[in-house]
């Protein structure tokens, strides 16, 4: 369906980080220098519809190990799901399914994004008579990063966004002038994060997608988005540092600063923000500037910008 595109485009396209993230252990052993091929005609005759009617998606994808095996991974996420009693057995009827129709060895993986902490479906078996059946497979819970957010927010893998995004849509459900903050924040953090076109595009139109608002609001953003956006390659830290040329130094500066920590640190960020705007020593503003982009916390920037201000006075 076409609602389930974002997740199937950030999925393909940006696969090794999505292993890398959440398989971290299988990751290790693919080579990535081996081409990675996305099975589509192989596995749509194989398909199990959902007695639900939820959203899917799957993929079927062929990668070789640093032994040199080639193995087959059947990616399974399940998009807004709800639980379902019979997700275990449609996860072992699609791996039997493969086995049976082509002989692969086929590692099933299953991603879900429902909100139920006690839904963990990780194995389907059957047992009678001394015949006894067990199928288990890796799963991943997406509401399971939710006490994991400064890691998150320090982690350069891409889907470290794609999560902390998907869950800020879970939390401001039916909130949607919070949620139009944390879009906001999301999408201009994109042009400081120092990743390549394409990712960014992926993670861009993830997140429009995922945080969904009302027209009004998504028109408002465009705008905002606008005042800042200029090359999609360029970093968004150059575009604040161009804002501080174009005005008297030490205020333009602190400006570009109140953007970036805007950016990376939202409301929180205001008491630092008020001792920026304070400062008229352009050296120090300047230093800050430059630093601020690779500060893991706010703890860490106020800490930055005090020695700073001691150095300078």
């Amino acid at each position: 369906m076409e609602q389930d595109s974002p997740w199937k485009e950030v999925l393909e396209n940006l696969f090794e980080d999505f292993l890398s993230f959440f398989f971290p252990d299988l990751h290790r052993d693919i080579d990535f220098s081996q081409p990675v091929e996305f099975l589509e005609n192989e596995l749509q005759p194989i398909a199990v519809e959902s007695e639900t009617g939820k959203r899917v998606v799957d993929k079927l994808v062929k990668v070789f190990l640093r032994n040199g095996d080639e193995r087959w991974l059947l990616i399974h996420v399940e998009i807004q799901g709800y639980q379902e009693k019979n997700f275990p057995e449609r996860m072992y009827i699609y791996n039997y399914r493969i086995f049976d129709k082509f002989r692969r060895d086929v590692i099933s993986l299953a991603v879900l994004t429902d909100d139920n902490p006690d839904f963990r479906p990780s194995a389907y078996s059957r047992a009678g008579w001394g015949c006894e059946m067990l199928f288990r497979y890796p799963l991943i819970k997406l509401i399971d990063y939710r006490d994991c957010i400064q890691e998150l927010e320090a982690n350069p893998n891409p889907f470290a966004m794609v999560v902390r995004a998907f869950l800020r849509t879970l939390e401001t459900e039916g909130n949607f002038e919070e949620r139009y903050i944390w879009k906001k924040r999301f999408l201009l953090a994109l042009y400081e994060c120092g990743l390549e076109r394409e990712t960014i595009r992926m993670l861009y139109k993830f997140i429009d997608w995922v945080m969904r608002l009302p027209e009004d609001l998504d028109k408002e953003l465009v705008v905002e988005i606008e005042k800042f956006k200029e090359a999609n390659t360029m970093s968004y830290i150059t575009t604040a540092e161009r804002i501080g040329i174009t005005k008297g130094v030490a205020q333009g500066i602190a400006q570009s600063i109140a953007v970036v920590l805007e950016i990376k640190f939202g409301e929180a960020g205001e008491n630092l923000t008020q001792r920026v705007q304070q400062s008229r020593q352009s050296e120090v503003l300047q230093k800050f500037l430059e630093g601020l982009k690779h500060a893991p916390s706010l703890s860490e920037a106020e800490r930055m910008f005090s020695e700073l201000e001691q150095q300078g006075s």
